[in-house]
């Protein structure tokens, strides 16, 4: 549901809308999947799905789409601080957004910003990960 929400506004964000066989093809996802998770989306007031028309997301799928980026980014901006490349960091954001829970993303974030505030304190941390 995440990925869908998440590709849902980037669709939107770029494109100005976001039709099942972009998601589809953006996911690797057959359509008939893509369209099935739609009509769910719909159901649980998440997006209104119009078939031939495309797909919006309701406040609520937005506030959701929103803090799944968010979460996305931060992984991502945390993991990148370690010169780790970007395949690795991008599969191991692909497991990790969907289990982190908001406190542990909140530190995740504290300690992202506190090593981007302190080039030293980043060397050394640096150092022991290797």
């Amino acid at each position: 549901m995440d990925d869908y929400l998440e590709q849902i506004l980037h669709l939107i964000e770029t494109k100005g809308y976001a039709r099942a066989v972009d998601i589809s093809k953006n996911l690797n996802i057959s359509q008939a999947s893509v369209t099935n998770m739609l009509r769910r989306l719909d159901s649980e007031g998440l997006v209104i799905h119009e078939k031939y028309r495309g797909t919006t997301l309701t406040e609520e799928g937005h506030r959701i789409a929103r803090a799944i980026i968010v979460r996305h980014e931060t992984l991502t901006r945390f993991l990148r601080l370690f010169d780790i490349d970007e395949d690795t960091i991008y599969h191991d954001v692909e497991g990790m957004e969907h289990h982190v829970s908001r406190p542990t993303l909140n530190v995740i974030r504290a300690v992202a910003d506190a090593l981007e505030a302190d080039p030293q304190l980043l060397e050394h941390v640096r150092e022991q990960s290797r």
